[in-house]
């Protein structure tokens, strides 16, 4: 496997962890108001990220690439009303689209196309995160300042359940 490409993705299995923290404190502050669906969401959300960071894992265990880990960041992100946490999600996946992007273009250049094909699966999945992300300010604009509508909205996030990522490596 090319250094650079491996590099990246090494670097990226960092990047998914410190989304998986950044997804826990925004499900933790949603504990603390009160909001136990969004906190769900964010809780899903969270592991969603874990599973991310693990299958980079072993596509590079799979390619017989050595694993570093490094420290995972303090989230950061300034908390405001409830729709912060939403707007700092949003900001964030497109940040991680781009990362995704950059490793892409990192296999392209040098024709690994089966890390590539791998990466087809991540480019998708960003598009949803993206999509979701989008949705829940479109959401919360929408219904967050009635709080009959906050509360259907957060009973909707509230019955969101795990589903497994389904890539083969």
């Amino acid at each position: 496997m090319d250094k650079k490409v491996s590099q990246l993705i090494n670097e990226q299995i960092n990047k998914e962890l410190y989304s998986a923290y950044l997804y826990l404190d925004f499900a933790n502050y949603y504990a603390s108001v009160g909001l136990d669906g969004f906190e769900n969401w964010y809780k899903i959300q969270a592991q969603e990220e874990r599973d991310h960071a693990m299958l980079f894992y072993q596509y590079l265990q799979n390619n017989g690439e050595k694993v570093t880990f490094e420290a995972v960041a303090k989230p950061e992100w300034k908390v405001g009303d409830n729709k912060a946490p939403l707007k700092k999600a949003l900001e964030h996946e497109q940040y991680v689209t781009s990362l995704i992007n950059n490793i892409y273009s990192a296999a392209y250049e040098v024709h690994d196309f089966r890390t590539m094909q791998l990466l087809d699966w991540f480019v998708k999945e960003q598009g949803e995160e993206e999509k979701n992300a989008s949705d829940m300010i479109t959401k919360m604009e929408l219904f967050g300042s009635d709080s009959k509508g906050l509360y259907m909205l957060n009973s909707e996030l509230n019955a969101r359940v795990y589903s497994a990522p389904s890539l083969v490596l």
